[in-house]
């Protein structure tokens, strides 16, 4: 799979459980990092929503 790069950042800011959730998440599955689990996260929930 070819890497498209990034170019655009987006500061967001959590909850203490809204982050240990992602942490959860992204042990769970396996996730390198805390960014990939967010970019996996929301294209999990824009798949689900049908766009």
């Amino acid at each position: 799979m070819a890497k498209v790069p990034r170019e655009h950042r987006v500061p967001i800011m959590l909850t203490d459980d809204e982050l240990q959730a992602i942490d959860d998440w992204r042990f769970e599955n396996r996730v390198p990092t805390r960014s990939e689990a967010i970019r996996r996260l929301i294209e999990i929930a824009l798949q689900s929503e049908g766009n």
